[in-house]
């Protein structure tokens, strides 16, 4: 498939994005069925076995959920002319997807931290609190009996020890996590050799 894209083009294809970022309650996925209306039945950037493939492929493969949003930019680039419009297509798709909640986050972040006196500010802060442990807690307990066979957890001491040791570090120290997240990544590794 070949298709011609002026600078308007792009533009529509980053603006559509950024639309889409910011109604995408629920995740991005809940906005597939309108990037299929924009990009393959109105724009006709791309055929429907590559709209299918991009998702097909972002499923399977490891990595951010999100990753078929790229490969849709990617593809229309493809089809505009090349690996140089591919990787245009890329980073408007994926800066149009990211921007407004990164910017959101940002902002909404530093609000609250300007604000941490307000009394609104502390309740909600207090509330959340128990909402992001329970959600660690829950990701610790998937990661450390995600290969476990049903009721066999024990055979997994090691995690749970590395992960008892984690988040005895966290809660006492002031140690960076991205600290142990790379002793993490350097224990995986010795343990593998």
């Amino acid at each position: 498939m070949s298709i011609h894209l002026n600078g308007y083009d792009w533009l529509g294809l980053f603006g559509h994005f950024l639309s889409l970022s910011l109604m995408a309650i629920g995740g991005a996925v809940t906005t597939i069925p309108e990037m299929h209306r924009f990009l393959v039945i109105d724009q006709h950037w791309l055929t429907e076995a590559q709209f299918a493939s991009s998702i097909a492929l972002a499923q399977t493969s490891p990595g951010p959920n999100t990753l078929y949003i790229a490969l849709f930019g990617w593809n229309v680039g493809l089809n505009a002319g090349g690996y140089g419009q591919a990787m245009l297509g890329m980073t408007l798709s994926m800066m149009g997807a990211l921007l407004p909640s990164m910017l959101l986050t940002y902002y909404a972040a530093r609000w609250c931290r300007n604000n941490r006196d307000r009394v609104g500010v502390r309740v909600f802060m207090q509330g959340m609190a128990p909402i992001v442990v329970a959600l660690l807690l829950s990701i610790g307990w998937l990661l450390s009996t995600g290969n476990s066979p049903q009721g066999h957890y024990m055979h997994n001491w090691p995690l749970w020890l590395l992960t008892a040791i984690t988040a005895v570090l966290t809660w006492k120290t002031k140690v960076h996590s991205l600290w142990m997240l790379i002793a993490g990544a350097i224990l995986g590794a010795l343990i593998s050799l």
